[in-house]
């Protein structure tokens, strides 16, 4: 049996005092849910919520975004790899975690049987902090210790740029994130949310209905128009401390790509690796490719158990043209044009 993902020692025992702490916490931010903010029908059968401008999954997220903003304390070696969902997450954890440990865990072909990304799902090892961290719902009333993890912490989330604990901007810490064209993200998420819903027996989601909801910005995270401003945004005032991606240019371009990232989060290839292939030899490890056909992303399951082939669909580019019609097409280009303007953003 292999062993658990590196970040599960960061869940011990603590002492009596702080565990009533982080209780008080949690109940306040349990209340808060249930009784102070909008909800409405999710599309994956549960009720989501509206938070600070966005939609959250409460079978997913539970109380974590809120908590998280209580208790995550970053650090100025912090990296944080976000995203709002279905737009290349699996792909950058997998390049982002596979950079960080290359030292301790070679990408060569020889060892990429023993590599982590062949024993764990990506998200299990880059853990989300909303999503597993921070939500007691999902980890059985145990709060995540993170000041025993070693720096440089790599996490993950999807909350907003502007909901993002005010640690994170004053300490410093690193952000990549990471977008897609809108219409791809759109169809991805449809595909994704009926998955979820068949593994619950529910009757799949038109997409029709899909297509309106997320005009209406009540898909996962939404709306897509202002989480992705507010990173781009975010990525102009502080670009020493926010790098922006898209992922239609990482596809087209996956060396260039991951030497800038390489270089962003501090652990830049040495003249001597790209001489050697590591670059390429982390490409080939993390392409859509090799990941989807590993046995753990084709049965496993991740944290909260949704099953990780669920996280591999296509992974292509412009997809959306096959499913949208040019009504639909035309709508979300305005809609984007007008949500956009003046920005200097374009996917």
């Amino acid at each position: 049996m292999a062993p658990n993902p590196p970040y599960k020692i960061c869940f011990v025992p603590k002492s009596r005092e702080e565990e009533e702490e982080d209780e008080k916490i949690y109940k306040r931010c349990k209340e808060i849910v249930a009784t102070t903010l909008p909800t409405t029908k999710g599309r994956s059968g549960k009720p989501i919520y509206q938070y600070q401008g966005f939609w959250y999954d409460s079978g997913v997220h539970g109380v974590g975004p809120l908590a998280l903003q209580e208790h995550f304390k970053a650090r100025p070696s912090d990296i944080l790899l976000a995203s709002i969902p279905k737009c290349g997450t699996t792909c950058l954890k997998s390049l982002a975690f596979a950079v960080m440990n290359r030292k301790s865990h070679p990408p060569s072909v020889q060892l990429q049987q023993q590599h982590p990304l062949h024993i764990f799902n990506s998200h299990d090892l880059v853990p989300r902090m909303e999503w597993i961290l921070y939500n007691n719902n999902l980890n059985g009333d145990r709060i995540s210790n993170l000041d025993i993890l070693p720096s440089p912490r790599l996490f993950s989330t999807h909350m907003p740029y502007t909901s993002l604990p005010q640690s994170v901007a004053l300490s410093g810490s690193r952000i990549v994130y990471i977008c897609r064209n809108t219409k791809d993200n759109l169809i991805s998420w449809w595909h994704f949310i009926n998955k979820i819903r068949s593994n619950n027996s529910l009757e799949p989601i038109k997409l029709e209905e899909a297509f309106e909801m997320f005009c209406k910005g009540k898909s996962s995270l939404g709306p897509f128009w202002e989480h992705v401003l507010g990173y781009w945004k975010a990525s102009l005032e502080r670009p020493q401390n926010v790098l922006f991606l898209k992922y239609g240019e990482m596809v087209a371009e996956p060396a260039l790509h991951l030497i800038r990232i390489a270089e962003f989060i501090g652990c830049s290839f040495s003249l001597m690796e790209e001489k050697q292939g590591v670059v390429d030899q982390i490409i080939k490890l993390c392409s859509f490719e090799n990941l989807s056909n590993l046995e753990v992303n084709k049965t496993g399951t991740c944290g909260i158990g949704i099953p990780n082939n669920a996280f591999f669909r296509q992974g292509k580019v412009g997809d959306s043209a096959n499913y949208l019609t040019s009504e639909m097409l035309e709508q979300l280009d305005q809609i984007t044009k007008q949500k956009w303007h003046g920005s200097g953003l374009t996917l």
